[in-house]
């Protein structure tokens, strides 16, 4: 009896989890994709130049970014469109072509940069050139996308997910005084410097991301595609409960990734770059080859396969998003589960971002220069299209009667507003 109560728990045990898994899906991909090679550069500027000063953000753009994404998954499954579709119908067409060509050069500028710090992580780890290292990951991002039907690649981005808590065991393999990690967490020392500020705006530029806006919205569309139905939520009212119970816990958990390992980051970097005298990190390959000879073998190896781990990730994402924009855009045919001969177009724009991302990383562009004019793009948009989405989020001509409530528009205009404060914050730093 004890052993088939066992392994009945077992089989228990194993089902819960699956079933867990599969309930997560749009936005672990996005959290997680947040966190880039690009992101990571930026959180270990914050934590080699801050020390513990930064970890508070965290408690701040986790909420904020479930709120924001929340509203971007509910418009693409209730609406069944992507946001470039769903501007299209309701705001200009000058607006939706001039949000879609910023958000298209903005991601190739940071598809060239990740996949620049991916070629590096991996000459770091076993030596050779950099620059065909790079070509070679930005060609498997694009078969990747191409080739493998939706289902099985979402599970591949899924999986790859994993590669980034690579950083939470960086941190364990350290001594941790967590007594006073928290207590500078939860009462840091804000300084109004003009770095100090720069950085918290960097963070909030980081974090919330319009490509992360417009593939959350359209993997919406692609999950309910999937459905037998293949209609928005808003005509299967009967299921609109379960779906909204599944984007919450998505939304969640994904947000929850994202935020932790920007967390973790910051921490590796506080602990042993600030704590060491090394404040000034340019890349997040600089930051894996300053931690070697301060926190050892393995937290440098660890660091470096989260880069090239992330950016496996993060490519598809910025590649995806700028496809899928430029389809709802021109009303083209866009999903990963249509054969690249019934979606040239779209597949087409997959393939020519991430190649211009390649090629502009064997140029001699300044990476760290042109991480600030992404920066700067994505912000100049960012605003615009996080109101817009706010006032989709509310046209009951979008969404049906399941337009979002009072919780979900305190949280979205919250979001709004820091971020359009960040976007002041940095063109005063600029001036």
């Amino acid at each position: 009896m004890t052993n088939r109560n066992g392994s009945a728990d077992m089989t228990m045990t194993k089902s819960t989890s699956i079933s867990w898994f599969k309930r997560l899906g749009p936005g672990l991909i996005t959290g997680a994709a947040d966190d880039d090679p690009s992101g990571i550069a930026t959180y270990s500027q914050a934590g080699a130049q801050f020390g513990f000063n930064t970890l508070w953000t965290v408690l701040l753009t986790y909420p904020l970014m479930v709120g924001i994404q929340m509203v971007s998954a509910r418009i693409g499954a209730f609406s069944g469109h992507g946001l470039a579709t769903n501007i299209g119908r309701h705001f200009p067409r000058w607006m939706l072509h001039g949000i879609v060509l910023l958000l298209l050069l903005a991601n190739i500028i940071n598809i060239a940069a990740d996949l620049v710090a991916m070629g590096d992580a991996v000459t770091l780890v076993i030596g050779g050139p950099h620059h065909l290292y790079a070509l070679g990951l930005g060609i498997a991002s694009i078969l990747l996308q191409v080739w493998v039907p939706y289902q099985r690649y979402v599970n591949v981005l899924k999986w790859l997910t994993l590669s980034l808590f690579a950083y939470v065991g960086t941190v364990f393999a350290l001594h941790i005084e967590w007594r006073e990690v928290w207590s500078r967490t939860f009462f840091p020392h804000v300084t109004l410097s003009r770095d100090y500020v720069t950085m918290i705006v960097a963070i909030f530029g980081t974090t919330i991301s319009p490509y992360l806006f417009f593939w959350q919205a359209s993997q919406e569309v692609e999950e309910q595609q999937r459905a037998p139905a293949e209609e928005a939520l808003k005509r299967r009212p009967d299921e609109a409960s379960e779906g909204v119970s599944r984007m919450k816990f998505d939304t969640c958990v994904g947000m929850g990734v994202s935020n932790a390992v920007a967390f973790f980051i910051m921490l590796t970097t506080a602990i042993t770059l600030h704590q060491h005298g090394v404040h000034d990190i340019e890349s997040s390959t600089r930051a894996a080859s300053a931690l070697k000879p301060v926190a050892g073998e393995l937290a440098f190896i660890l660091f470096s396969l989260g880069i090239i781990g992330s950016g496996m990730l993060a490519i598809p994402v910025l590649a995806g998003s700028a496809a899928y924009a430029m389809a709802g855009a021109f009303k083209w045919s866009n999903s990963l589960e249509d054969k690249p001969a019934a979606a040239k177009r779209f597949y087409s724009v997959i393939a020519l971002a991430t190649i211009i991302g390649a090629a502009l990383a064997f140029s001699s562009v300044n990476t760290i220069q042109a991480l600030f004019w992404s920066a700067v793009i994505n912000g100049v948009i960012a605003v615009p299209v996080m109101v817009i989405m706010m006032l989709l989020a509310v046209n009951a001509g979008v969404m049906g009667r399941f337009v979002i409530g009072r919780t979900m528009r305190i949280l979205g205009w919250c979001a709004t507003v820091a971020m359009a404060a960040a976007v002041i914050a940095m063109l005063a730093t600029m001036a």
